[in-house]
């Protein structure tokens, strides 16, 4: 079993097994630093782990790493039982026909396409502010455009150019500093802890600051969420600091169903919202900014600047639209089934004699989770494509080192999708049991 305060760094010698009785010591969930991981990938920019390698370095060059890549897609591509199918994985042609299959269902396909954000990019953008309850909305072509544009334009109304985050938030550990090479901001972290600030590491903040940016969830931590009453509070300190608050909503969608809010009451708490299209929502790319009208025709010049003004994108905003009206409605099931996922994955190790493991948080706050073993990421990724191709299940995908502590430890993110709903606990208890002995076997 494992056991937990959900926001506290996973420390084997407090969340271990009874099997062994002889856990190891390192604290490591969540506890990344960008300094330790600003030059890797978004290894979940699809939610799903599955398009970053973790090869070792000596694993025989790029070819041999390409193999490999196109080892798992063949192997996951034909599983029978998956918890999450993302729609990367799908060939092209099959996402072509899908698109062209469902585009009529959501904009009228003998309209002219949209022409530098008009038509149904503009129809989308309408769709998001809605949603949001927020005046309005712009359509970028990726979500470190949207909030690189949106501190900056912060920035320049406050002041200010130190935004506060997380040590552990997209901007830090994803886009290579970008925020300072690029627009030339200064970042300060409130708090190191594997969670997001709480209002009086806010408040007494030695450091001014214009911004505060929150990620929600933030997922390097492990998708980890505040209380409703916990946000409330952080907003209210920033704002008894004239700050104002953006979100990084890459993953908002998914919130409402941990914080018992609709989405309008949610986004109502920050001055601006960033959202995306593909991680949650199956979309092909694409990020929307939505705030007051006087800041988002602001960031509609800005985002001209930035290159992001492009000439045609109805492939994203319909494929956005789609998933809007397919998958957003679907998600309190998804993060409810995940909850019975996670469980039953704890009880499956440990009845199958894990020595030690972590499911984080437990239980998970969306539909995403993390999962920890004492093994090294490339044994434990070969085991889960080896299940892949030997029983045509696939419960884990890629595996990463843990980011801190000792050697040994590695981890996964775990999505539960539409497949995700047919899965029963016994069927998730019995495939935790075999991909262990996989491991253990090896």
């Amino acid at each position: 079993m494992t056991h937990t305060d959900d926001r506290l760094a996973a420390d084997p010698s407090d969340t271990a097994t009874a099997s062994s009785g002889t856990a190891g010591t390192a604290d490591t969930t969540g506890t990344a630093n960008a300094a330790d991981t600003a030059a890797t990938t978004d290894p979940v920019g699809t939610d799903t782990a599955d398009t970053t390698d973790t090869d070792p370095a000596g694993s025989g060059g790029p070819g041999a790493k390409e193999e490999l890549r196109l080892r798992k897609l063949r192997a996951w591509r034909s599983a029978e039982r998956v918890l999450d199918r993302p729609p990367v994985h799908l060939p092209l042609g099959e996402r072509l026909a899908a698109l062209a299959a469902e585009a009529g269902t959501v904009a009228d396909l003998d309209r002219p396409a949209d022409v530098y954000g008009d038509g149904v990019v503009a129809e989308l953008e309408e769709r998001v502010a809605e949603l949001l309850g927020m005046e309005a909305a712009a359509f970028f072509p990726t979500g470190t455009m949207a909030q690189q544009v949106a501190l900056r334009c912060w920035a320049g109304r406050t002041g200010d150019s130190a935004v506060a985050l997380h040590p552990l938030a997209h901007p830090e550990v994803h886009e290579g500093g970008a925020l300072g090479a690029v627009s030339g901001l200064r970042t300060v972290h409130p708090t190191t802890e594997p969670r997001l600030p709480t209002a009086r590491e806010v408040r007494d903040f030695a450091e001014p600051f214009g911004t505060l940016m929150l990620e929600l969830p933030l997922r390097e931590a492990g998708f980890v969420l505040p209380s409703w009453e916990e946000l409330e509070a952080v907003v209210a300190a920033a704002r008894e600091r004239d700050a104002v608050v953006h979100f990084d909503g890459a993953r908002l969608w998914e919130c409402p169903a941990h914080f018992g809010r609709e989405l309008p009451e949610i986004a109502a708490l920050a001055d601006s919202v960033y959202v995306s299209f593909y991680k949650s929502l199956g979309g092909i790319s694409g990020a929307a900014l939505a705030g007051s009208e006087s800041l988002i025709g602001e960031a509609r010049v800005w985002r001209h600047r930035y290159g992001g003004q492009l000439f045609q994108q109805f492939p994203a905003a319909l494929a956005a639209l789609i998933g809007l009206d397919r998958e957003l409605p679907r998600l309190p099931a998804y993060a409810a089934r995940a909850k019975t996922v996670a469980g039953a994955l704890a009880e499956g190790l440990s009845a199958a004699g894990a020595s030690w493991f972590r499911v984080h948080p437990e239980p998970p706050h969306t539909h995403q989770f993390q999962v920890w073993l004492p093994y090294g990421a490339d044994a434990l990724t070969e085991a889960s494509v080896r299940q892949a191709e030997e029983t045509g299940v696939v419960l884990f995908r890629n595996w990463r080192p843990a980011p801190a502590g000792p050697p040994g430890v590695a981890f996964t993110e775990v999505t539960v999708g539409p497949e995700g709903l047919e899965w029963s606990a016994e069927d998730v208890r019995k495939a935790a049991a075999d991909f262990l002995r996989l491991v253990t076997r090896s």
